[in-house]
């Protein structure tokens, strides 16, 4: 990543957010960062804490969570927001990377125990960010 991107995604970090994870002492507080990385990096996305972790809203519209608890895996939540919304007959976006399951056709989740498992799925994970907040607008 390029220093002005690198410097970029850190104006967008939400210092509030640091200093709730770095009161965790998460042991998978490296993956956490980079998932924040790759989220931040999309135009749009805004960072705050949410359901006791990271949450990232689309024009202040909840629309991926991270959740960091139990501490074995890191999973990115994708959703519409905490109001029960009409279910979409079929799956908000499709997607061929095997990343998400998917609990309802507006709801799923990619779940991650590594660094490297993100840093190989980088590509498709930036893709279906992409898809998901264009979906949700």
């Amino acid at each position: 990543m390029g220093k002005i991107n690198t410097m970029k995604i850190l104006f967008n970090r939400n210092d509030e957010v640091t200093r709730f994870l770095d009161a965790l002492k998460h042991p998978l507080r490296d993956e956490i960062e980079l998932l924040r990385s790759i989220l931040l990096s999309e135009q749009g996305l805004e960072e705050n804490i949410k359901w006791n972790g990271p949450n990232y809203s689309f024009h202040t519209e909840d629309r991926i969570t991270m959740k960091i608890q139990p501490p074995r895996q890191i999973q990115l939540i994708f959703h519409r927001g905490a109001k029960k919304i009409e279910q979409p007959k079929t799956r908000l976006i499709d997607d061929n990377s095997g990343l998400l399951t998917w609990k309802e056709n507006d709801r799923a989740f990619a779940s991650f125990k590594s660094v490297q498992e993100i840093e190989n799925s980088t590509s498709d994970l930036k893709a279906i960010i992409q898809k998901w907040i264009s979906a949700t607008k």
